[in-house]
This record gives structure tokens, sequence and C-alpha cells, in this order.
């Protein structure tokens, strides 16, 4: 048994509790919102945006980070994303040196453009900073709905470490060194799960979302391999496996937002209808900055920021994706002379 704290009262934070606590392991869960904490102790059997999912009694609560991040085998970050870097500055004088923490949050961060892993170890240089990600719906890890995922970390004792932590028998996990191909794939899927929605709110249909996904896959993989990502990774669980899944499921809030968007509500009255933190929003913005610092082309990213942000109406967004200049699908692959 491990002791183990997330930082992080969610859904993905109540539902990896839940998973960690019916592995055997000690846990705790911190929030700094009195409410969320309140309600996580007195609704144990009826979780907000978790249906059928109990929180187990051993599970620990609290509102004290000091008590949190103290004598801990495993710390796991899983605030919304536009939190990461105040809550990891908060948390770093209570955290050891070496000590093994693992980020389930996606995203990039605006301004800095950095991964969320280096954002935490911009305030936390003292940590062991690993990451875990995949296809991987809060409502259905809870009630205990197989999924696999993948941990990224820099060696491959604390990739195996966290690995034997979360594994049961329908929890499966792989372990793989390339951090920064994980988390952009986590992250900009994002955003093309937004484009996916407004195709269907639009009412177009699957041949139209198939493209788009695959298009949105290629757009990843080309900006994720010139920043240091590995192909493998962008067709593995944390690349294509996410993506299908936030395209394709109602679970995904960035599907929902961008669903609403397609029927024609604005960019925050879709986000209030949601009502939960739409990650490819601030992806997107990142995205594109990204594209443009490492000379990748990214035409859905430039679309959905134009819809996300000036305005432009998403069906003359599509139009403009589909009368683009011919080209080839990959410019690598050649005809023999």
């Amino acid at each position: 048994m491990s002791k183990i704290s997330l930082l992080g009262a969610g859904t993905w934070g109540s539902a990896l509790a839940i998973l960690l606590a019916n592995n055997g392991h000690d846990v705790t869960i911190w929030t700094k919102i009195e409410k969320e904490a309140k309600d996580l102790i007195e609704n144990r059997h009826s979780l907000k945006n978790l249906p059928n999912a109990v929180l187990p009694d051993c599970i620990k609560v609290t509102l004290d980070l000091k008590e949190a991040c103290t004598d801990k085998e495993l710390i796991v970050m899983a605030v919304a994303s536009p939190y990461i870097r105040q809550t990891a500055k908060e948390a770093s004088p209570y955290i050891k040196e070496g000590q093994i923490l693992v980020n389930v949050s996606k995203g990039i961060e605006d301004g800095t453009l950095f991964t969320l892993s280096d954002v935490i170890k911009d305030e936390i240089p003292q940590a062991d900073i690993a990451v875990l990600s995949g296809p991987s719906h809060a409502e259905e890890v809870s009630r205990g709905v197989p999924t696999t995922v993948v941990v990224g970390a820099e060696t491959k004792e604390t990739a195996r470490y966290i690995q034997d932590i979360f594994m049961n028998d329908i929890f499966r996990v792989y372990t793989s060194p390339d951090i920064t191909g994980i988390e952009l794939g986590g992250s900009l899927k994002n955003v093309i799960a937004l484009a996916a929605g407004i195709v269907d709110g639009l009412g177009y249909g699957d041949n139209t979302k198939a493209a788009l996904m695959t298009r949105g896959m290629a757009e990843i993989s080309r900006l994720g391999i010139s920043m240091g990502g590995k192909m493998e990774t962008f067709a593995g669980l944390s690349g294509f496996g996410d993506l299908f899944v936030t395209c394709t499921s109602k679970h995904s809030r960035n599907w929902n937002a961008g669903y609403l968007m397609g029927q024609g509500k604005s960019m925050s009255d879709a986000m209030k209808q949601v009502n939960q933190v739409v990650e490819g929003v601030n992806s997107a913005k990142a995205a594109l900055s990204l594209a443009n610092k490492y000379g990748v082309e990214m035409p859905i990213v430039e679309q959905i920021n134009l819809v996300l942000f000036e305005g432009k109406p998403a069906k003359e967004a599509l139009s403009d994706l589909l009368v683009r200049d011919k080209r080839k699908e990959y410019s690598t692959l050649e005809w023999d002379e």
C-alpha cells in the first residue's frame, strides 16, 4: 500500500482517487474550495458529474495543502490546466527532493507555451515529474469500465513504479519515455474535438468527421514531431486513441462545447452551458502560437481560432478548409521514378 495524494477534486481527480483506493492505496484528495470538499464528504454516493460512482469511505478529503503533500509516495496533479501553475507554486514548499509527481491534466500554458509538466517543473524543480494520459473518460473510469492509458517518465524506474500503482485488471497502463509526445497529443486533441463537435452541431455526417479527425491528427503529429515527440506516440493511446474518444463521445466537454457552437451558440454561451473547464479553448490559442513558432502548417487549428476568437461562422470555416489548394496527403511519400 502506498500513500497517495491527488491535488484537485474535479471529476478526473475523483475518478482516479476511486481507482487508487480500490487498488488498496491510502488516498487523500486535496481541494482549496471548501464547498467542494464538503460536497465530496457528504455526497460520497452521489458525486457531481460522476453518476453511479461511489467515493470509498477510506478516502480522506482535506483543505490543507501541506498535509496533502507531506509524507506521500506519489502525488497526482489533477487540477484543471489554467490552475496548474498556481497550485504547483503553492505546493512547492511542501514537496521533498525526488518526490514522484504524475500530472494527469491536459493543456498548454498560454503565454509561455509550456507543456503542463514543464510548468510544474518550473515551479517544483525538486520533483520527479511524470505524465499519464490516454482515452479515459472520468465517468467510465469511476465505474470500473475497462480502460487503457500510458505513463511517460524520464526514467524507466519511475514509469514502472507509476504503472504498478495504477494498474489493475480493468485499468491497463503502458509505459513510454516520450513525455513531450504524450502531453502534446493529450492537449492538442482537445482543439480537434472542438472542431468535431462543431461538425456534428452543423449536422454533417461521418465522412466529414472522419476526415477532420484524420487531418487533425496529421496536424498534431507534424507539430509534435517538430517539438521532439515521436510518431509512435501520436499513433498510440495518448495520440489517436485519445483523439478518437474525445471527438466521438458525449462525455467530452470539448465535443459538447463545439456541438453547441455548431448549433449557433457563442463560445462563451457554450462554455457556460457545459459548466466545466473546456481545455481546448486555451489550447487552441497556444497551438496556433506553437505552429507559428515552429513553422508548422495547421489549417484546422487556424480556422478553429478564427471561429473561437474572431466570430467567424463555423460553416464558412469548414468551407475554407475544403477549398484550399490541392496537395498530396503526405509530402514524404513519392512515386518511383
